[in-house]
């Protein structure tokens, strides 16, 4: 046959169309996916949530899958194909400028993700996310009941646990400032609550545990420690106020072990999240010291029991005494 143009765009087309039919219409004619074990269908205002989430280029900065490879930034579940049946568009984005949201759902109560849209900063203040309050309060509810969505099934479960212990922490709140300490402080196990500090509150300490504070707590305990960041009108209940801790520091009471499993954990039900997976052991010890030293004005830093002390330690007194029985 005499190659012509005619014959060599016929040709070039019936190669593409070869290969376009073998890349996407065969799968799409044959693979069936059944549904995970996680799956469900959207409701109403989740699928209004998820035409928000594209339309305003969500996927730019988020992924919506976790793969095996990706162990490291904390995931809880790898993807699965049948996560996604009856999703249109199914848009995972390919950038991790943001966390992957593919199990976002209950990691946070409503209120949080409230002030999280209308300011970023509001919740995590390094944050380069922009402000999502021009969509007005409507439509900040439907992509919440998305990202509320996000985990299905798992999470469901974890938005239903959210909500009881929202009840908990708010009926705690409302019965005063000392009634909440005390719940709060309940909560936390017993071998944590006997556990001082075990890293000294040095300058270098201090310093550090200053970043931490500025990094991830600001926003929503305030510069002075009292609970009235910005964060702070959007949420229920309220910021901690830590300066109203030293009255609950009386006869073998310690601090340190109790600011670490509260900041490690986090306290569900509240917009305090949980920070395991965004600092080491040591800069929570940092952050435990700094919270106490500047704003309860002591720290169990370095006391008894003790083992034996890290190598690069320097000598170190603990001058912070604790208040004498009664103290306000």
């Amino acid at each position: 046959m005499k190659m012509t143009p005619g014959v060599l765009i016929i040709g070039a087309l019936l190669v593409f169309w070869a290969s376009a039919f073998i890349i996407a219409g065969l799968p799409a004619a044959t693979m069936k996916e059944k549904p995970s074990d996680i799956w469900r269908p959207l409701t109403a205002e989740e699928e209004a949530g998820h035409r928000l989430y594209v339309a305003n280029g969500c996927s730019y900065c988020h992924s919506l899958f976790i793969r095996i490879n990706d162990w490291d930034i904390g995931a809880e579940r790898i993807a699965q194909a049948g996560d996604y049946v009856g999703q249109e568009p199914i848009i995972l984005g390919s950038e991790r400028t943001g966390p992957d949201l593919s199990q976002e759902g209950g990691e946070h109560p409503d209120d949080w993700h409230l002030a999280h849209f209308t300011n970023p900063r509001y919740t995590s203040p390094i944050s380069l996310m922009p402000s999502w309050e021009f969509l007005g309060r409507q439509e900040v509810r439907q992509l919440t009941a998305y990202v509320q969505a996000l985990g299905l099934k798992a999470a469901d479960y974890r938005t239903a646990r959210q909500k009881y212990w929202k009840q908990q922490a708010s009926a705690a709140y409302a019965a005063g400032p000392d009634a909440n300490v005390e719940w709060i402080h309940s909560q936390v196990p017993e071998v944590w609550r006997r556990m001082p500090n075990p890293y000294p509150a040095d300058a270098a300490a201090l310093a550090r545990g200053k970043r931490m504070y500025q990094d991830f707590c600001v926003n929503c305990h305030g510069p002075i420690g009292d609970g009235q960041g910005p964060a702070a009108a959007y949420l229920y209940p309220p910021p901690l106020n830590f300066t109203t801790l030293r009255r609950h520091l009386v006869e073998n009471r310690y601090i340190g072990g109790i600011f670490y499993y509260q900041i490690m954990n986090g306290i569900t039900g509240t917009a305090m999240p949980y920070f395991k997976k965004h600092l080491e052991s040591e800069k929570i010890w940092d952050l435990a010291n700094y919270l106490g030293v500047y704003f309860v004005g002591y720290t169990d830093a370095n006391i008894e029991p003790r083992g034996i002390d890290a190598a690069y330690e320097g000598p170190w007194q603990n001058p912070y005494q604790p208040p004498a029985k009664g103290a306000k």
